[in-house]
């Protein structure tokens, strides 16, 4: 089968969802089937387009097996207007990208941003094939609960093209079982509608290794227990708090280090400034290679969510990375991702936004590294059986397929031309 994935982002952007879907591509052209993508120029999460890439309408590049077809997109960073009009522009010249690729399929657009689903399904009903809506992220629903707009008339249109997206599509992909409940219970979406397609990971390049001791000089980390949070530095992650927890432990040789960016690093970089934190270091982005090794060198993996409801629905991606690595996984946060590192007992979970919790959750990890270790063991299993991508694209296949065969749509030229041969 051919699938075109469109999404405003993608590799060699670093973040939850570029990673999610270049793996995701990788896999399918793994199983036999062949992939090309619509995305934007580079940006994320630095705000400005990369090197290499600037000055360009387009783009056209295959990056592991992939064509990958780049349009322009007015680059920013963080929330409001500038992040509203980054969207809008991708939206328009992503179809630009479209007219360039071979008919699919099927077509699977990736929300957030919603206003995706406009080019995705006008493509869809000029090519005749269906979409696939894969929902990481409940819009207008999270916008609301992280107080990134005030307006009523934003929020409803947000809400109406909301409506419009899960109606026209020919199903819906929800990241998380979280997801799946709030599209029924909330949104009225059919459950026969709704496919499965949950964060995995390459268990191959994130996996146990021995302990990086030259990247330990590098750093000069030699005498110090790490803490590793790698991934975005948004405002849902509530960072603020694992600062904090910094603070409290800053005289116990336990280093905090913090790889990615994002609209929050700023403000962290600052705070951690004006805390005079010592045992803080923040690096920029790096890709998951590298990430692999700096989990070498960790005792354990930091993931964190703010306590708002809606992110209950939500499983960090961060975790799976870090129960592949052999790490135990330490969580500030409730609802599905708890229900996971408990499920693998991969780690330790406390409540989100308290950090002498949290503190006191990492001072037992690193100091009982008999049970750390067996946590450790545990995730990795956990992933291996539950959670590479292999696995769980395999089993999306299987739902995409049963449901086709239970809701037909018009055949594709390669079916047609099947379909008449057999009738000679």
């Amino acid at each position: 089968m051919r699938f075109l994935i469109l999404t405003q982002y993608f590799s060699p952007e670093t973040g939850a969802p570029q990673t999610r879907l270049s793996a995701f591509a990788r896999e399918l052209i793994r199983q036999g089937h062949s992939v090309e993508v619509v995305t934007a120029l580079p940006n994320y999460p630095r705000g400005r387009v990369f090197d290499g890439y600037r000055n360009r309408w387009n783009v056209c590049e295959t990056i592991d097996g992939v064509r990958v077809h780049r349009t322009w997109v007015y680059a920013s960073l963080g929330a409001g207007w500038k992040r509203a009009v980054s969207f809008a522009s991708f939206t328009i010249t992503s179809l630009w990208g479209l007219r360039k690729c071979v008919r699919p399929d099927w077509i699977f657009v990736e929300s957030p941003p919603l206003t995706l689903v406009l080019p995705a399904i006008l493509a869809a009903r000029l090519w005749r094939v269906p979409v696939i809506m894969n929902v990481a992220d409940l819009w207008p629903d999270s916008i609301r609960a992280l107080g990134l707009t005030r307006s009523s008339i934003v929020m409803k249109a947000l809400e109406a093209l909301e409506r419009f997206a899960y109606a026209q599509s020919d199903m819906i992909s929800a990241v998380s079982d979280g997801v799946r409940q709030s599209l029924v219970r909330e949104k009225g979406v059919p459950a026969s509608k709704i496919l499965l397609l949950e964060n995995g990971v390459d268990p191959d390049i994130f996996r146990p290794r021995p302990p990086d001791e030259e990247l330990k000089r590098t750093f000069g980390f030699q005498d110090q227990r790490i803490v590793l949070f790698a991934g975005t530095h948004g405002l849902a992650q509530g960072l603020e708090h694992a600062l904090a927890a910094s603070k409290l432990l800053e005289n116990e040789s336990i280093h905090f280090l913090f790889i990615g960016d994002g609209s929050a690093k700023a403000g962290l970089v600052q705070l951690a400034s004006q805390r005079h934190l010592r045992n803080v270091t923040f690096l920029a982005p790096v890709d998951a290679n590298e990430v692999a090794h700096y989990f070498s060198i960790a005792e354990c993996g930091l993931a964190c969510q703010r306590d708002v409801a809606l992110l209950e629905g939500n499983r960090p991606a961060k975790i799976t990375s870090i129960m592949a690595c052999g790490k135990p996984v330490v969580f500030a946060g409730k609802g599905e991702g708890a229900r996971l590192v408990e499920d693998a007992r991969g780690g330790v979970v406390v409540k989100p936004e308290d950090a002498l919790m949290l503190a006191n959750a990492i001072r037992n990890v690193i100091s009982n590294p008999v049970s750390a270790a067996q946590m450790g063991r545990n995730g990795r299993a956990f992933v291996e059986q539950h959670l590479t991508w292999s696995s769980l694209v395999r089993d999306w296949l299987t739902q995409v397929l049963a449901h086709r065969q239970s809701a037909p749509v018009a055949p594709s030229n390669r079916e047609r031309a099947a379909q008449a041969a057999v009738g000679q």
